[in-house]
């Protein structure tokens, strides 16, 4: 349940994810959307091991892992803006692979710190046997985070994606949702840097 609130809460990776939606339609978003998920499994591995401990631990790491996360936020905020304004929503056709979208998902979820310190502090309180096998039980919530965040992040791709017949009709509707995801990009950079 707390999990499904947090995931439910409007934040970077459920806004990206409707982004992604509305300008290439739902098989984009679900693609984005099982990217993000599966960095979770990365952060799963961290905090199972011990290493989200050494990040918290040491500011410096801290703050690297962060810089390099929203320098790679405003490198694609860049290559959007660089792009001809023409989001491809007539044709119907993502602008990327669903490959791309992927990746582009578990990069932003890796290196996003904030998710494996949230990990770190949220996940220890779940577990129901502290004296026994942790890293069982951290992969065991760690798998039914990732399943419940997929499924609301995926109802809103799909939610979204049933909004893009509309914008097909819309004459000015590839600049806007071009500066929509440049300023999702910039905004989600500046919240991993000032938070």
């Amino acid at each position: 349940m707390a999990a499904a609130l947090l995931a439910i809460s409007p934040g970077p990776d459920n806004i990206y994810v409707l982004t992604q939606s509305v300008v290439n339609g739902r098989a984009s978003g679900l693609a984005t959307t099982a990217g993000l998920i599966s960095g979770c499994i990365v952060h799963t591995t961290l905090v199972a091991f011990g290493v989200s401990a050494a990040i918290a631990t040491f500011p410096l790491m801290f703050l690297t892992i962060k810089i390099v996360g929203a320098l790679y936020l405003l490198f694609l905020a860049y290559k959007v803006y660089n792009s001809d304004g023409s989001i491809n929503v007539k044709k119907g056709a993502p602008k990327k692979t669903y490959l791309a979208l992927f990746k582009q998902g578990v990069l932003m979820n890796v290196l996003n710190p904030k998710v494996t310190i949230f990990f770190l502090a949220f996940f220890p309180g779940f577990l129901w046997e502290p004296d026994g096998n942790t890293v069982y039980q951290f992969y065991i919530l760690g798998i039914l985070f990732m399943i419940q965040s997929f499924v609301i992040f995926g109802a809103v791709a799909f939610l979204a994606g049933s909004i893009t017949p509309v914008l097909k009709r819309s004459v000015t509707a590839g600049v806007i949702l071009k500066w929509l995801q440049i300023i999702v990009f910039i905004g989600i950079s500046v919240f991993i840097l000032v938070d």
